[in-house]
């Protein structure tokens, strides 16, 4: 999805596939002074050709002379920040795509790593969590002064190294490397008084949700009543990993409890709750 100055832009296919832009809609919406602001919300590769598109036609129009911004929502084939023994280092490529559009600054919600940044030209990052994390804290009651943050791993910590003053733990994970999948993940830091308290696992981006199971999971077992989730990003494969469904089940006989009572993010990926508004809550950062 391409947006121009808070609009949302149509685009036609032709019966060939091929993409038409509706010039008279941009050009009911481009000024011609100041600044320009484009937003690209990625849902599929098409949403590239759409970018290329906008931004060449307007460097034919009065919006040439203006300050053509980019915003991207989540930054496509951000994981894919490394080149792996003779992997394709697609975050690089498409880097240097946007690059070559010659935008005047763009902007980066929540990236994956500090590599996006590097590979983007006039490019800073917007960490929308840092505010939403107040909104969050009011709605689940959480004291600063008792409740924890959780970082599910150095990574996570890293990215959020900012947040002072609260209570913190930090994952680590061991993977197997052969299959991808987490095997144990550890809890560590001042967590001795950890029992009866809420927590918040903070991350960027969810996909089905393995690694957030786990950490709740021995959250709840270090004593943790409430385990909430906030991430930037959430897939919509978020509704496929069973992460709505999974209960805490210490033993057989004991009560099984919701292991993650709700997850917060935003519309940078997915739109709809499906449903599940009391479990589920999306941020408008489009708007």
């Amino acid at each position: 999805m391409i947006y121009l100055n808070g609009t949302k832009l149509n685009f036609d296919v032709f019966p060939n596939g091929e993409t038409k832009v509706d010039t008279k809609q941009v050009l009911s919406v481009v000024k011609d002074t100041g600044y320009n602001n484009v937003g690209f919300k990625f849902t599929d590769d098409s949403d590239l050709i759409k970018l290329l598109f906008l931004k060449s036609y307007l460097d034919t129009t009065e919006a040439r002379n203006t300050k053509i911004t980019l915003r991207i929502l989540y930054m496509p084939y951000s994981r894919m920040d490394r080149i792996e023994g003779q992997s394709a280092f697609t975050l690089k490529y498409i880097s240097n795509f946007i690059n070559s559009l010659k935008f005047y600054e763009v902007e980066v919600v929540e990236p994956h790593s500090d590599v996006s940044l590097a590979l983007l030209d006039n490019s800073h990052a917007d960490y929308v969590t840092h505010f939403l994390l107040e909104s969050v804290m009011s709605e689940i009651s959480f004291n600063s002064d008792e409740d924890y943050l959780f970082f599910p791993d150095a990574g996570a910590q890293k990215r959020y190294h900012d947040l002072k003053g609260y209570k913190s733990a930090v994952g680590n994970k061991n993977r197997d490397f052969q299959t991808g999948r987490i095997t144990s993940l550890e809890v560590n830091g001042n967590i001795e008084d950890l029992y009866g308290k809420k927590v918040i696992i903070l991350d960027d981006l969810c996909s089905y949700g393995g690694t957030f199971k786990m950490s709740a999971g021995k959250l709840k077992d270090l004593g943790a009543t409430e385990v909430y989730l906030l991430v930037a990003h959430a897939e919509e494969a978020i509704f496929a990993g069973g992460l709505f469904d999974a209960k805490y089940e210490p033993n057989e006989e004991s009560y099984k409890e919701t292991l993650i009572s709700k997850v917060f993010t935003t519309n940078s990926i997915i739109e709809d709750t499906y449903g599940l508004d009391n479990r589920l809550r999306i941020y408008d950062i489009i708007n």
